[in-house]
């Protein structure tokens, strides 16, 4: 075994997998990792289980020294440079790091949370099935909290294998889709109309619970509460003072405030990766288009290991490099025969 030690890294980090599942009538959440393509496309290029424990890094910087022997890592999500001992690490991409070198990654890019895979996955005691952190619940493993500086995961050595990347397709840039209801009866049409029609800002108060939406109120028909009923990832509740706040993966698993719209499964990564501040818009679509979108994501994720590619490396010869003219010819900025193209009838001119 390995160590890899947490150099340096910001809040909103931990470790994460797919989630704990079958006890959600207990009023166990689920937990696991916000955006589950970014987690499966970083597992998939170290040939892990797609939803194997690996880490979901937040929006700022982190670093990482594997101790006592070299780590295989994968990268994916949210990108940000990255790089290893000063080498540039391109994104989507497997990279064996050796004992003491450092791999150090930069803020994320146009997203919020970022995957780090390690090959073998991480070490720890599955709590209720999963390793998944819930800091309010206190579960989660090896630390049942956010990761920091100092934290040292026990990972398995690298083993040698060959790095790749992964093509992964573009996200849609359209509004995020979402069912209506299932209490959007206790909202007038007007106030529907506000809810779909409105650009929307996610609070820089938001978290892995519950992300909540700057922009106008919006009122109830007939009160804010209800009798509590199961929410899912996605539910968007609408409480008293009228601020939709959409249910994240470490919501309770009952509520009772009425819930105007659900996120569809195919959007909700996507929605999670906003960043706070960014406006947005929400679009709603039928039960029948949501079930569609959410069997193309399966797919997605089943044939992940098909975008698997090399990663195509070649050595530089620095003489070779230096004694070719790779520039052309050289020319002069106050000799214009030396770069202006000559017409066709300056040709026949000079002929």
């Amino acid at each position: 075994m390995s160590k890899l030690v947490i150099s340096a890294i910001g809040p909103a980090s931990s470790v994460q997998d797919g989630g704990r599942f079958g006890a959600q009538r207990y009023g166990l959440t689920p937990s696991g990792a916000m955006d589950r393509l970014g987690l499966a496309a970083a597992n998939c290029l170290v040939g892990n289980n797609l939803f194997a424990p690996g880490i979901e890094i937040g929006p700022y910087g982190a670093a990482f020294t594997p101790r006592e022997g070299a780590v295989r890592i994968g990268l994916s999500g949210a990108p940000r440079n990255a790089d290893v001992s000063g080498r540039a690490v391109a994104w989507n991409t497997s990279v064996t790091i050796e004992a003491g070198d450092t791999l150090k990654l930069g803020m994320a890019r146009g997203g919020s949370f970022s995957y780090l895979a390690i090959e073998g996955g991480i070490a720890g005691e599955p709590m209720f099935g999963s390793l998944a952190v819930n800091a309010r619940a206190g579960l989660g493993s090896p630390y049942p909290r956010p990761l920091q500086a100092g934290d040292e995961l026990q990972v398995a050595i690298a083993s040698g294998a060959a790095e790749l990347r992964i093509e992964l397709p573009p996200p849609p840039n359209g509004p995020i889709r979402v069912v209506m209801g299932p209490q959007d009866d206790e909202f007038g049409d007007d106030d529907i109309s506000l809810f779909l029609d409105s650009e929307w800002k996610i609070s820089a108060t938001s978290d892995r619970m519950g992300y909540r939406l700057e922009g106008l109120a919006i009122r109830h028909l007939h009160g804010h509460n209800i009798v509590s009923d199961g929410t899912v990832n996605g539910s968007i509740q609408v409480p008293g003072n009228g601020a939709p706040i959409v249910l994240m993966s470490d919501r309770g698993t009952s509520g009772g405030y009425p819930k105007i719209a659900t996120v569809i499964t195919a959007d909700f990564g996507r929605f999670a990766q906003i960043p706070a501040g960014t406006a947005f818009r929400f679009k709603a679509v039928r039960m029948a288009e949501a079930q569609t979108e959410a069997r193309k994501f399966a797919e997605l994720l089943r044939t992940l290991p098909d975008r698997l590619r090399p990663i195509e490396s070649f050595d530089l010869n620095i003489e070779a490099l230096q004694d070719a003219n790779v520039a052309g010819a050289a020319v002069s900025a106050v000799d214009a025969r030396t770069w202006q193209i000559p017409s066709p009838a300056d040709v026949l001119t000079q002929d």
